[in-house]
């Protein structure tokens, strides 16, 4: 690792789902109203990432991962916050502005069927970047690097003039990954790359990627819901709940004592070997929506230790001794 390369800071995406003038109209207390109605995705995230280094986000399904990742990427622009590569704040440039940073920053998409278009052949999806982002580059020198790529994901060079459709869902993710290297990237977005490929195929692409990253110093933004496969691949780790930040750790640390009460019941639903009694936490109560969130603290409606200062304020990333941060009442007040 050498420097930070990636740093989000106080991060929000909303999206308006209220629709036209007359879907935002409501009627209340006697009165006409104009309502939007927001879907609040990404709360005030912060992290930094260094080069060479993973870290994955993790929490359950519709928590905000892969807006967070889309955000970042720029395929989303944010409603607030900063999003800064190597120092340069790139999160209000425009798409030619933005094409000098977009050879540096890639996308893995967990559907390998959906992100590859089922009308080109495997050579035009891999030099249609490449002669984009490179135009200098001659016929020859763009085969030698698509043979180079293809290689280097464990794939046949000469499958090149066949169709996306022709392949297994393994095959198509190496595919995938390929077009992500194909110009050499700094830093790639996976966003749950395994999640849709039959477990004997994921052991396969999750060793692909980290052989990759150490043959080209490569930092992953790793989006995913195995807690198994982060704690395999990963440098650090934030915990997402309704679209904010609960925990932010070192891998070891954070699996060895979680700390914020979400993430202890998350690590206590990994299935373990060893007999005896479960020692599962079952959280209460219902998941809220993004679209009307709880005031104070998101967790607190599930939370076995809720005060009256979870429901009233909400929590801020605080940096214990360990050096992990947590934003949790009680753990501040060491309740917890």
């Amino acid at each position: 690792m050498s420097g930070v390369l990636l740093s989000v800071k106080n991060l929000y995406k909303h999206f308006d789902i209220s629709g036209g003038m007359l879907d935002q109209i409501k009627f209340s207390r006697g009165k006409f109203h104009r309502k939007k109605t927001l879907v609040k995705a990404v709360n005030n995230i912060s992290f930094e990432l260094e080069a060479g280094e993973t870290f994955s986000v993790v929490g359950e399904s519709g928590c905000g991962k892969s807006t967070l990742g889309r955000t970042i990427m720029g395929l989303y622009p944010p409603n607030a916050g900063e999003i800064r590569y190597r120092g340069d704040r790139i999160d209000s440039l425009d798409h030619k502005q933005l094409l000098p940073y977009r050879k540096k920053m890639q996308m893995v998409f967990q559907d390998p069927y959906a992100s590859l278009n089922p009308r080109k052949t495997i050579q035009q999806a891999l030099e249609d970047p490449l002669r984009y982002h490179s135009p200098q580059l001659n016929n020859g020198e763009v085969k030698d690097r698509i043979d180079e790529v293809m290689l280097q994901v464990g794939s046949d060079p000469q499958w090149i003039s066949r169709m996306p459709h022709e392949f297994s869902g393994g095959q198509r993710q190496r595919i995938s990954i390929a077009r992500a290297l194909i110009i050499d990237p700094e830093f790639i977005v996976a966003d749950e790359p395994i999640s849709a490929l039959d477990v004997s195929i994921q052991a396969q692409i999750l060793n692909l990627m980290m052989d990759l990253q150490q043959q080209r110093n490569l930092a992953y933004l790793f989006i995913a819901h195995d807690l198994s496969v982060v704690e395999h691949l990963s440098d650090r780790v934030g915990v997402m709940y309704l679209g904010t930040m609960c925990e932010l750790s070192e891998t070891g640390i954070l699996f060895e004592q979680p700390r914020h009460p979400y993430t202890q019941a998350l690590m206590s639903a990994i299935p373990k070997l060893e007999g005896g009694a479960s020692s599962h936490t079952r959280l209460k109560g219902e998941v809220p929506t993004p679209i009307n969130l709880p005031r104070g603290c998101v967790f607190h409606g599930r939370c076995p230790y809720v005060n009256r200062r979870c429901i009233d304020e909400v929590p801020q990333l605080c940096t214990l001794d360990d050096g992990r941060q947590v934003a949790c009442h009680g753990v501040e007040e060491g309740r917890i």
